[in-house]
């Protein structure tokens, strides 16, 4: 009885459920993550306009980021003796003979709800059902400030299609859960055949280096995550002009600048909440209207 954590959109080791669930069940814990060749191919979006270059549905800024965040990913796996295999192919193709060979019996990975996820998904369903010992997958909701059982909302027709709305009824009767993480947690390092995580040049996608002058000239993954929430909040206090100053497009203080880590999961919403909440104690209040503007 093991376990196998499928990394996608939740790139990082706190307050994510997945790993957390894994890593209390009985068994080891692998992860994985894989660069799947759809992300990295060119997309169908615009063909219906008169487009002379193709349209790719991940560029190499994006991609560079993601590298950046499952190398980081791996080395924060690392300390606690969970490997993380990369792989530059399909959950399909890769997961069949991973649980096989270590003995998977759950995996364990974010509830997505995009295209080219859910399809993904189905692809490997697929491939999971020729097994003859299939795993049990648990789906786990992680993307959001408030849980979908914590809304206040007994169905999706009631929610109003106004934001504000919904986000002052939500403020007012819902809370936004504890922070949770797997600070106890260490294995002996399952044994597993090294992998390499792949390059630009392996994506297809052509190298570069950072500009200077570049208004986001940070690297992926969830150290560099805090350390941007660190200086905006702590070292500058720049956390308390967010709202006068959001709009602004020159220089790295204008705005937060966490979108890009929370697109690809490096931080969670909830800990961002849950830091505006310490700030606003310990700082200054009414600096909360960051939260709805990411």
């Amino acid at each position: 009885m093991n376990n196998l954590v499928w990394f996608r959109n939740d790139l990082r080791i706190t307050d994510n459920h997945s790993l957390k669930k894994a890593c209390d069940n009985d068994g080891k814990v692998i992860g994985v993550y894989c660069f799947d060749p759809i992300f990295y191919q060119d997309s169908n979006f615009g063909l219906d306009i008169d487009l002379e270059l193709p349209f790719g549905k991940t560029g190499k800024f994006r991609a560079q980021f993601i590298i950046e965040a499952v190398e980081d990913l791996r080395k924060q796996l690392g300390e606690h003796g969970i490997p993380l295999l990369v792989y530059y192919d399909s959950p399909a193709n890769v997961f069949p003979d991973l649980i096989k060979e270590h003995h998977i019996t759950n995996i364990f990975l974010q509830k997505e709800w995009t295209r080219d996820e859910i399809e993904q998904e189905k692809l490997l369903g697929i491939s999971i059902e020729q097994l003859e010992a299939k795993p049990k997958g648990h789906r786990i909701y992680d993307q959001f400030l408030f849980h979908p059982d914590d809304v206040p909302y007994s169905n999706y027709q009631e929610i109003p299609t106004v934001f504000t709305q919904f986000r002052k009824k939500c403020e007012k009767e819902s809370r936004v859960r504890s922070l949770i993480d797997i600070n106890d947690y260490k294995q002996e390092l399952p044994k597993a055949a090294p992998t390499t995580i792949p390059t630009l040049q392996d994506l297809g996608l052509e190298s570069f280096e950072k500009d200077h002058r570049s208004a986001f000239p940070w690297k992926g993954g969830a150290t560099a995550a805090w350390k941007r929430i660190n200086h905006y909040f702590w070292d500058t206090g720049k956390l308390q002009y967010y709202k006068k100053t959001r709009n602004g497009l020159i220089g790295i203080d204008y705005s937060s600048k966490l979108s890009a880590w929370l697109a690809i999961g490096c931080i969670s919403t909830r800990e961002i909440y849950w830091e505006v909440q310490r700030f606003e104690k310990e700082v200054k209040k009414k600096s909360r209207y960051l939260l709805a503007c990411f």
